[in-house]
Parts: structure tokens; C-alpha cells; sequence
């Protein structure tokens, strides 16, 4: 049976890109289906975004006639010009347990961005970090939280084996945000001196104001996560876009934002996990879910910490602290009493020993992959199975 990876070139190959994962997962109860519509938006280059500074190719690996895999090779000028690289991503990553076909699509995705001179290649990233990334290491246990990925345990083993090397793990923080007991006291009493001794007041998020509140995120967001491995900041069009799909989720007890003196030094984003809901739909809201969303929504339990961030020149002051201090009493007038937060590099020693004081455990780890792109790789490549 002939291997083929042949690049998207038609509706239908888009359609097939986007529902592959329902077949490799079919047997898999803990994976969780996103919405085809959401899905068709994001991949649609005039409609993301993205792609107003980026470029990107769709491959999928065909076997006798059916689709066995997928992958994406993306180049991000916005990224190579803040970290000043010329690294090239890929992400979207599916396949079936068959090294053949995922030595192929890394091929394939590689020789795609060594077409473009880019000297690494970096992921899964489907797109940016800022959206899901990497592929599980630990928590296969677990049922995956919004905006996070479940896949397979074979996942790193293709990898390996196609020569990639680990670039950096992402943690995944559980917090129970009902028992303050576990909490390290020095957390409070910090929490309890950011107005007094530093003039700082945080506030819940006003949905009615989202565009103004948008802009003061995004402020926050762009200096504070500015350092991160693998971190690009997000243009104006592309943060409306994230508030424009997350707007329906937000819910104003668990957005906050930290001021003084009318300047913004601060912000956190939680969101419901609306995975519990997702699960139910199948992908699909017409004709009957949105009667299971709204219903199911009712019952959503937990949350994640989407994003939370101090500006470098007031992270001395404890805004961190009331943030977590403000999410406590949340947890006691919510249905929500515990959560996840992340992604968090695992070479971010301050916010890991936070979640340590919080009371907090490890319960799921990302990796990403890395390949240099040298001599080597190419002669590789050359071996793998030929793009049609």
C-alpha cells in the first residue's frame, strides 16, 4: 500500500484535514471534538488573522486511498523578528501509529520550510504558543481542559524516532480553589498589602466595556510575557480575534485586571472549561446543540487559567497573589471550585513555585520538539517516501 503526502488543495481536503482526528480518535473516550465551524475558520487564511504575518502549507499522508495523517508548515515573520530566528514551526500534527507516514509528514512539513530558509524546525504549534500546543508526555489519564490538547502515547515515540529532540516542556498546574488551608500563608499576607502599600486596586472584568478591556489585556499580555521561550506578541487584529471566539465563554468573576493610577500593570483570564460541553456536540451546534450547550454549560465545574501576567516593573508588589487570592473567593459564589493553570514552561522557576504555595500539583506535561535543520537532516529527508 503506496504512502502519499500530498498538500491541501481543495475543500474537500480541508474537510478531510479537519475531521481526521475523528477517526484516529474514535476509540479514544477522553478526547474531546472542537467545533468543525471554529476549525474551518481558523485554517481559513482570509479569515485568521495570523496569516496577515504568516504563511502557511497543509499536508495530509494518504494510504491506499485514506487519510492516516496530518501536519502544518508555518512560517511566522512576527515570531522570527521578535525572538530573531529563522526558525520554522509545523503543528496540527495527527497521524496513526505508523512511523513510515510520520517520517513523511515531518519530511514533507521540513522540506517546506527549508524552501523558505528556515534553519530549525520547532512544534507542534498550531499556530503560535498562543494556541494549543505540543503533544502529551504525562496526564494521558486525564480528560483534556479548554484550550489544550489530548494525544495519544505514541505521539513522542514518532517523534523520537524521526529525530526530533525535546525543546521544552509545558506544565499544567491543578488547583482546588475550595481549600484555603493548603494555601502558604505569606500568600495572603501579601495579597493583603498590594492597595495599601502599593496603591494597586484589581477589579473583575466588565463585559460591557470588552473592547476597551481587550486593549488593556493585551497592553499587559505583550510586556509581561515578553521573555517566554517561544513567546510572539499578539497584534491588535489577532487579540479582537481570540476576544470576538472566547466572548461567549467569559464569565466577568473570573476575568480581573490590577491598575494604578489608571495605568494597567496587571491582568488574568480565566475561563470555564468548556470542554465538559464540547464533549457532547460532536463538533457539531446545529441542529440540536446549542440545546446541549446551553444545558450542559449549567454543569461546567472547573476552569483555566487562561493567562496571568504582571508588568516587569510592578511584579515585586504581590499583584499576583490577589489575583490568586480574587479567584479563591470566585471559587465560593461559582459552581466552579478548582481548575487548571497553564501552560507554564517548566523553566519558569517563579510562577512553578507559586502553584507550589498555591497548593497546587503538576498534573499534565507538553513537550515540544526541535530538529536542526543541517546536512544531516537533509540527507534524511532525501530518504524519506516522496511528496506526490
Amino acid at each position: 500500500m503506496a504512502l502519499e503526502i500530498r498538500p491541501v488543495t481543495s475543500r474537500r481536503d480541508l474537510a478531510t484535514f479537519i475531521k481526521l482526528p475523528w477517526r484516529l480518535y474514535r476509540n479514544e473516550p477522553l478526547w474531546v471534538p472542537p467545533l468543525i465551524a471554529e476549525r474551518k475558520r481558523f485554517l481559513d487564511r482570509t479569515k485568521n488573522p495570523w496569516f496577515e504575518h504568516g504563511e502557511a502549507e497543509y499536508f495530509l499522508a494518504w494510504r491506499d486511498g485514506q487519510a492516516i495523517g496530518r501536519i502544518t508548515a508555518q512560517v511566522d515573520r512576527h515570531f522570527n523578528e521578535f525572538q530573531d530566528n529563522d526558525w520554522g514551526l509545523f503543528g496540527f500534527f495527527e497521524c496513526e501509529d505508523d512511523p513510515e507516514a510520520a517520517r513523511a509528514l515531518l519530511a514533507a512539513a521540513e522540506a517546506w520550510l527549508r524552501a523558505r530558509g528556515r534553519d530549525r524546525m520547532v512544534g507542534p504549534m498550531d499556530f503560535t504558543m498562543n494556541d494549543e500546543n505540543g503533544v502529551l508526555i504525562e496526564g494521558w489519564e486525564l480528560p483534556p481542559i479548554i484550550l489544550t490538547n489530548w494525544t495519544p502515547r505514541y505521539y513522542p515515540r514518532l517523534f523520537e524516532e524521526a529525530g526530533f529532540a525535546k525543546a521544552v516542556d509545558t506544565l499544567m498546574w491543578e488547583l482546588n480553589i475550595s481549600r484555603r488551608e493548603e494555601v502558604n500563608p505569606t500568600i495572603w499576607r501579601i495579597a493583603a498589602r498590594v492597595e495599601s502599600r502599593h496603591g494597586i486596586t484589581v477589579r473583575q472584568f466588565r463585559k460591557k466595556d470588552l473592547p476597551a478591556e481587550v486593549d488593556r489585556f493585551l497592553e499587559v499580555y505583550n510586556s509581561a510575557w515578553e521573555r517566554n521561550w517561544g513567546f510572539s506578541p499578539l497584534t491588535d487584529a489577532e487579540v479582537r480575534h481570540y476576544a470576538k471566539d472566547l466572548s461567549p465563554l467569559l464569565d466577568e468573576n473570573w476575568g480581573l485586571v490590577a491598575e494604578k493610577d489608571g495605568e494597567t500593570v496587571g491582568a488574568a483570564l480565566t475561563i470555564p472549561d468548556f470542554n465538559q460541553v464540547l464533549r457532547h456536540l460532536n463538533g457539531r451546534l446545529l441542529p440540536f446543540g446549542w440545546a446541549k450547550a446551553l444545558w450542559y454549560r449549567r454543569r461546567i465545574d472547573r476552569v483555566r487559567v487562561f493567562a496571568l501576567g504582571v508588568r516587569r516593573e510592578w511584579q515585586h508588589t504581590g499583584v499576583a497573589a490577589r489575583f490568586y487570592e480574587m479567584y479563591f473567593d470566585a471559587g465560593e459564589r461559582t459552581p466552579q471550585h478548582g481548575g487548571e493553570m497553564g501552560w507554564i514552561l517548566e523553566t519558569n522557576h517563579s510562577m512553578n513555585r507559586g502553584m507550589e504555595g498555591m497548593g497546587g500539583r503538576i498534573v499534565r506535561r507538553y513537550r515540544l520538539y526541535e530538529r536542526v535543520l543541517d546536512a544531516g537532516a537533509a540527507t534524511e529527508t532525501e530518504a524519506a517516501p516522496p511528496i506526490s
